[in-house]
């Protein structure tokens, strides 16, 4: 019984972190994703990275955009410009809050510009929030923070 015992917590103590290495790739497959889909200008794909809710929450320009097809209305009007995203894998982290919870922080180089105007870049903290759903892991929350010039 005492031998059964220690080989069970053995076998577990060697899953968890297997686990965890695989949640972590699935997040940052799905981050990764989300960016080239951003830099091709990719509508319908990104239609399947955020989640369906009312509830989805994209701060942009500073204001708050609720619900998947507010962020894709406002994700189509921004694509008609200059929109990249240029992420710093160095920094990037992926941080398990739960088993079905996970957030990416990333700092990144955005390039703005509406269509005709020489674009802008600015640096940001994007702070996302994906929960794993049956469908795979989507999209609740983008979080963008502006980092001041220095």
């Amino acid at each position: 019984m005492v031998k059964r015992f220690f080989f069970f917590a053995a076998l577990a103590a060697i899953a968890t972190p297997a686990q965890a290495a695989t949640m972590e790739d699935e997040v940052r497959a799905v981050f990764d994703k989300y960016i080239a889909v951003q830099n091709a200008h990719d509508l319908k794909s990104m239609r399947s990275l955020l989640a369906d809710s009312p509830d989805l929450l994209w701060i942009s320009r500073g204001k708050p955009v609720w619900g998947r097809e507010a962020a894709l209305k406002s994700l189509e009007e921004r694509y008609r410009g200059t929109w990249r995203i240029d992420v710093d894998r160095k920094e990037l982290r992926i941080i398990s809050v739960s088993r079905r919870v996970a957030q990416v922080y990333a700092p990144t180089q955005l390039t703005v510009g509406d269509p005709g105007v020489d674009p802008a870049k600015a640096r940001l903290y994007i702070n996302l929030v994906m929960v794993k759903k049956p469908e795979g892991w989507q999209i609740v929350s983008i979080l963008p923070i502006l980092v001041a010039p220095q």
